[in-house]
């Protein structure tokens, strides 16, 4: 057993480790006083020093707190122990999705497209309650989305990430938090978050779900950083074939440089996604085949890290913030049947009916030699 697991509070006990990241450590403990099992992030100790981190990261934790949707981890209660600053959250069975990804990556298999689109929607549906709740996520990746065994999804981690944005703008030192493979290229330039920039989070998570690996890849957090500020995504069906066209283009627009080409809120991406998904089942049926991944070498680093803003570029893009509706697919278009024209009942036949024309030479030949025979009976009669 760990040295460090002992009872917070006298009320959390401490039973294993079972994660930790760039902010915390995470525990399965149980709650003493209600007997139910808890998950507890313990915040590392370099955050804690920082007094402007502390307050900010209550305020935004209490509002994590009041968020209550069957998508979004639930937080129990926030606490310190000493030196040791923690949250408690209910428990999920379940990996992250960063863990399944990796799961079907080693079976060189990739996500059915039915099952990442029911995943990310429920998701959007998470993260859109929080945006209409004014709270912004700020470090959106798979790390942060818990999928339990029957493929509900849980977002975690409201609040932390912002609390250090928050901080940092407080100390005037220009730099921004996040994790490099995924946040936007407004983070990365230093300016505040907004719910587009979670809405391009779910896009590089979405890239990644679908094709088995990142948009962006590089040997530094500057250059990775640089490549989401200028450089063009590569579309998803270049690596995998099997996604329609529409939800590539979906993922284009998700993938924006500028924050207004992109849809604003994740509950307006859910829509679409959910219509999307509606009109492709009615289309083509409910079963996406698991697809064999094409084997591509990615350097992943999952770290956060402070990193000083790069210049915004100009940007380019001028696409409206309209959803993209599904269309039908086209099928080939074909001549038309012609349906057989009715013949007039009247219509004489082409070839002659010779039977008929000799019975009416005979019936003329037959009427003349009575006209003598007439004759005479007149002669007769009047004579």
């Amino acid at each position: 057993m760990e040295p460090e697991l002992r009872t917070l509070n006298g009320r959390y006990r401490l039973l294993e480790r079972i994660g930790s990241g760039g902010m915390a450590a995470v525990y399965r403990a149980q709650d003493l006083k209600l007997g139910r099992f808890v998950a507890i992030k313990m915040l590392h100790e370099t955050l804690t020093s920082d007094e402007n981190f502390l307050r900010n990261f209550q305020q935004e934790a209490h509002a994590a707190a009041n968020l209550t949707h069957p998508n979004i981890v639930t937080v129990h209660d926030i606490g310190q122990d000493g030196h040791r600053h923690y949250i408690v959250m209910e428990f999920i069975d379940g990996q992250t999705l960063k863990q399944l990804i990796r799961e079907q990556n080693q079976n060189t298999t990739l996500l059915p497209i039915n099952r990442t689109l029911d995943l990310i929607i429920q998701t959007c549906n998470g993260l859109g309650y929080a945006h209409r709740a004014n709270l912004v996520h700020c470090d959106m990746k798979p790390q942060n989305i818990l999928v339990t065994r029957d493929d509900r999804v849980k977002v975690a981690d409201f609040g932390i990430a912002r609390a250090i944005s928050e901080a940092s703008q407080q100390l005037g030192d220009n730099q921004v938090w996040g994790t490099p493979q995924y946040f936007s290229p407004e983070q990365a330039a230093g300016e505040t978050p907004t719910p587009a920039s979670d809405v391009y989070g779910i896009g590089v998570i979405m890239f990644e779900m679908l094709t088995g690996h990142l948009p962006f890849t590089a040997d530094t957090p500057t250059a990775l950083a640089l490549k989401h500020l200028q450089e063009t995504p590569p579309s998803v069906i270049e690596s995998n074939p099997t996604v329609p066209r529409q939800l590539d283009q979906i993922i284009q627009k998700l993938l924006a440089k500028e924050p207004t080409a992109r849809y604003r809120t994740a509950g307006q991406l859910g829509r679409v996604l959910q219509t999307y998904r509606d009109r492709s089942l009615a289309d083509t049926g409910p079963i996406y085949p698991a697809i064999t991944m094409k084997t591509v070498a990615v350097v992943e680093q999952d770290t956060q890290f402070y990193q000083r803003p790069i210049s915004q570029p100009t940007a380019t893009e001028d696409e409206q913030d309209t959803p993209i509706r599904p269309q039908k697919p086209i099928k080939p278009q074909q001549s038309p049947k012609q349906p057989p024209q009715p013949q007039p009942a009247n219509q004489p036949s082409a070839d002659p009916d010779w039977t008929i024309i000799g019975l009416g030479i005979g019936a003329l030949i037959m009427l003349l030699g009575l006209i003598p025979l007439w004759f005479f009976i007149y002669r007769a009669w009047t004579g």
